[in-house]
């Protein structure tokens, strides 16, 4: 069968070039001229245009008379006497009556540009040969192929400039270019938010998505189209205007600008038929200057001087020839090499593989320029799209089909149709690398099950990417509105989905949760606003109340002012209700929720927070009538209720001391905690119990806006054991909040109970009776020393640390450090103190179930004077220090309701006072000491000192 491509097969005298602008109807011109032959062919730059076609043969003669072949599809029917074909597609061997090569101008492309100049020189008909373009080819035509016929065609329409108008005001049924995906997804999302949706159309999207895209602007569900360049080849749409929103482009190679025969090719596509168009500016580009915009209005371009060029007629016996023979320059002055393609550069990255470059012979050749010509439609780098092609190459060398298992793997990848828009995008682009390869004759040993496999995918992926444009891009309510109003020839507003009202493009207000704000407006119409308003209001309102009665308890949040917000939209506020636990809920709405829609948000609202009150504070609400409680227990348990979780001791330690053993383990058994200063549930001072404690204890004492309730919440949740005092903030919001107020520091309750179990043994330490090594910070007296332990568990020390214990009512005793060495003072008088207290018992220990004072406190006798510790090693010429130091030592203060003991304490601090003054000045308080005496019980008789112990060592040097 002879080849008609082949230089002069046949003779140029029936070739005719159909030239003109868009809307020439060339295209339908080409269909009708291949349907009036016998058998036919036409090719097409897109696989989107080509199908397009297909479709339109089909109508006409049936799909068993119609073929289709592009680089992922082949339908060939055996009886087939019209073929459709990209133009890289379309066979080579196959003689027609008629061949038709449309948008012959893409000659001038650098990648794609040799192969349409080829089909230019050498595709023809037996008997007619049809070359459609712009008008702009008519002199190179003449050129290079002198007796064709060259017929130009005027534009069915006008098209007249518009100017620039913002995005959001464009006309219906308007068509929104810009030159990359983000771009276009960014104006659609605008166009969605302001006029209802828009459907998307780019290059890059199959034809299954791309057709239903179209489909929906088509059908008027949406008034606006956003695309790429992809529109100006070749598509027929119902477009009135053609807005730029960009005049640069990426060509693959860099950044450019459009050319004024590329904005004419796109702005082309406005008007249809006899329809006049307009094209104009939005966004960010620069209006068109007065000669480009005549230019696009007369469509009088420069001629193209120039066409992409590569040798076709290649060598194969081995691979530096083909490559040589790639190389061969153009010996015509119209004709220019093309610049290296992505084919030619696949071949070199076969060429330098170590497995591959070796190898010689004219099939291995054959097969290597066949795979380095599958398509790169990923985009991805020279070196990965190499590896594929390489993989691909050796499967074949070596046994003449793709392994199997290889190839599912592919595929198998791509088989997911889940994901967003880009996800799903990068897919289809994976899958047509393999709907290309199964496309191949002979690559694998089922091709049939590979193209059922890939097309199947592919539309399933198609479809997936359709559902996502359409949920992203188009807000179906306000387009299936918008249409209705243009059916009906009504004026009503328009309602983005992100609650901007508009009425024919002017903002008239905004709707959040179930509530519609009114914007101001100059005259007399903000009545009839309203009105209209509320007409498109209304479905929205009632939709949102269903979805909120059908919402999960996770769509809603009780923020810190006590307001309800499901979505991120307010909705709701609490009031103050009969009692701290049981707030009331109001919804907020206005007129346009009422019934049984407002009846039904109430429910389910009240329901919502019940459910989030018991469940973060269970054991709250269950102390507020305990049944294994009565008497003074059950009272407590109620107390402690009211009081959110955390009560100071000193208000019910009467009613606490009342309370047995047994009881109290009952109650330990709800999770109460009997702590030195507070009794308190331990669980319920996490986070999440705290902050709707603070709401509900501020919303019955001065409100949730008062200072604090916002901001305590971020501190319990950073782990802070203890924080500096706001006076703005009310004290009781600190003891809500899980924190004592302890001078200008405030301490975590919890903490606050630790740091007393830490204090407890120190004091309660007697070395008469215990001859074990004191532990660490215990002092003579019952005192004690702070110690790191203690600093770090609240997380401050110095000054800040002091005030804490003195607010707690610890007194310290500050005594000079001497350099020089001092003898130890004999403490036989002192009695100890008695370190019985009035606590809970634990596992671990005794719990603090009094404070930490009264474990000095029940002590009858004075307190000890604390000697100052000296080392006994130290050297008489040690320098002394800077400053003075001091050992201070921390007492418990005495108990204010024993005035038997208040007494003597006083007495003990004047005589102490009374006896430094006395030492200071050389004069010893003789009164002061009678005084004690009066009031002092005998000293306990002294047991004899065992020789062995270090006392004796120590008596013995004092002698």
């Amino acid at each position: 069968m002879p080849n008609q491509f082949s230089a002069g097969t046949f003779s140029t005298g029936n070739v005719k070039a159909i030239l003109g602008p868009t809307n020439t109807g060339k295209t339908h011109y080409a269909v009708e001229r291949i349907l009036a032959h016998r058998s036919g062919m036409i090719g097409l730059p897109l696989r989107l245009l080509a199908r397009e076609v297909y479709q339109r043969l089909v109508d006409r003669v049936g799909t068993g008379a119609v073929a289709l072949i592009t680089g992922e599809e082949r339908i060939t029917p055996k009886g087939a006497r019209y073929w459709v074909a990209t133009v890289e597609a379309m066979p080579t061997d196959l003689v027609v009556e008629c061949v038709a090569v449309d948008e012959i101008q893409t000659a001038t492309h650098f990648d794609r540009g040799h192969i349409f100049t080829d089909r230019i020189l050498n595709a023809r008909g037996t008997q007619e040969t049809l070359l459609l373009g712009a008008a702009t080819m008519a002199p190179i035509i003449a050129a290079l192929l002198p007796n064709a016929e060259i017929i130009m065609r005027p534009r069915f329409s006008e098209l007249t400039y518009a100017g620039s108008k913002k995005i959001t005001r464009q006309p219906s049924r308007s068509a929104i270019v810009a030159f990359s995906s983000n771009e276009v997804y960014a104006i659609a999302e605008l166009i969605r938010r302001q006029r209802g949706g828009a459907a998307v159309v780019m290059g890059a999207l199959s034809p299954r998505t791309r057709n239903a895209q179209v489909e929906l602007y088509e059908n008027g569900e949406v008034d606006f189209l956003v695309a790429t360049d992809a529109i100006g080849m070749g598509l027929n749409l119902d477009i009135k205007h053609v807005a730029f929103a960009a005049d640069m482009k990426f060509d693959g190679k860099q950044m450019r600008p459009l050319t004024p025969a590329e904005f004419s090719q796109i702005a082309g596509r406005a008007g249809r038929h006899k329809r006049d168009g307009t094209f104009g500016v939005t966004g960010g580009a620069e209006g068109f200057s007065p000669e480009l915009v005549e230019q696009l209005e007369s469509h009088q371009f420069d001629a193209v001087k120039m066409l992409q060029w590569r040798n076709t007629a290649l060598d194969f016996s081995s691979f530096r020839a083909l490559q040589r023979s790639l190389d061969k320059r153009s010996t015509h002055n119209k004709l220019t090499n093309v610049p290296v393609a992505k084919d030619q550069l696949g071949l070199e990255f076969l060429m330098r593989h170590p497995d591959i470059g070796p190898k010689s012979g004219k099939v291995l050749t054959q097969l290597a320029w066949e795979c380095a010509s599958i398509p790169d439609y990923r985009n991805i780098s020279p070196a990965q799209h190499g590896e594929i092609i390489a993989t691909i190459f050796a499967n074949l060398a070596q046994s003449d089909t793709i392994n199997e298992d290889w190839i599912a793997e592919q595929v198998r990848f791509c088989d997911n149709a889940n994901g967003e828009i880009d996800t799903l995008s990068n897919r289809i682009k994976q899958i047509r690398t393999w709907t290309f390869v199964a496309n191949r004759k002979n690559w694998l040993k089922d091709p049939t099950y590979w193209r059922e496999k890939t097309k199947e995918i592919e539309n399933s992926l198609s479809d997936a990417l359709h559902k996502r444009l359409m949920q992203r891009f188009i807000d179906r309510r306000t387009s299936v509105l918008m249409r209705h109003l243009r059916d009906k020839q009504m004026t009503a507003p328009e309602v983005s989905q992100s609650g901007e009202v508009s009425l024919e493009g002017q903002a008239i207000g905004s709707i959040e949760g179930f509530r519609f704000t009114l914007s101001s407006q100059d005259g007399g119409e903000t009545k009839n606003l309203r009105s209209a308003a509320s007409v498109a209001i209304a479905p929205e309102i009632k939709k949102r109340a269903e979805k909120v009665t059908d919402s999960p308890n996770d769509e809603f949040v009780l923020t810190a002012d006590g307001l309800i917000r499901w979505r991120g939209e307010v909705i709701a506020e609490l009031s103050p209700g009969d009692d701290i636990l049981t707030p009331r809920l109001v919804v907020l709405a206005d007129e346009s929720l009422t019934g049984p829609d407002l009846g039904s948000v109430q429910d389910r609202l009240d329901l919502w927070l019940r459910h989030a009150i018991n469940t973060q504070l269970e054991q709250l609400i269950a102390l507020k009538n305990p049944t294994d409680l009565d008497g003074t227990a059950r009272g407590v348990a109620f107390r402690l209720s009211e009081s959110l979780g955390v009560i100071p001791r000193t208000e019910i330690a009467d009613d606490v001391k009342s309370l047995d053993q047994d009881v109290r383990g009952a109650m330990r058994k709800m999770g109460i905690k009997f702590g030195a200063y507070h009794i308190y549930l331990p669980l319920s001072l996490k986070p999440a119990p705290r902050e709707i404690a603070l709401i509900l204890w501020a919303l019955q004492n001065g409100g949730v806006r008062q200072p604090g309730v916002r901001e305590l919440p971020q501190i319990i949740l950073s782990g802070r054991t203890s924080i500096d005092v706001d006076p703005d903030v009310a004290k009781e919001l600190y003891e809500i909040a899980g924190f004592k107020v302890t001078g200008n520091r405030a301490v975590r309750v919890d903490i606050l109970e630790r740091l007393a179990d830490l204090i407890r043994p120190l004091i309660a330490f007697d070395p008469k009776r215990n001859q074990d090594m004191p532990p660490e910070g215990a002092a003579d007296g019952n005192g004690f020393r702070v110690t790191v332990e203690m600093t770090s568990l609240l997380g401050c020390a110095g000054e800040e640390f002091s005030t804490v214990l003195e607010s707690l009512g610890y007194k310290v005793t500050r005594t000079p450090v001497e350099p020089t060495a001092v003898e130890p003072t004999s403490n036989d008088n002192e009695k100890p103190a008695d370190a019985a207290a009035d606590a809970d018992q634990e596992t671990a220990g005794v719990e603090n179930a009094e404070p930490a004072v009264e474990a000095a406190n029940n002590n009858d006798g004075p307190a000890p004077t604390v000697a100052a510790e000296t080392d006994e090693k130290a050297t008489a010429d040690t320098e002394p220090p800077a400053e003075p130091q001091f050992d201070e030592v921390w007492h418990p203060a005495p108990r204010r309701n024993n005035k038997q003991f208040q007494g003597k304490k006083r007495d003990q601090n004047r005589n102490q006072n009374a006896q430094g003054k006395g030492q200071k000045a050389g004069k010893p308080n003789n009164k002061a000491a009678q005084h004690q005496k009066r009031n002092s019980k005998p000293a306990p008789k002294s047991k004899p000192i065992d020789p062995d112990s270090p006392f004796a060592a120590l008596a013995a040097l004092k002698k």
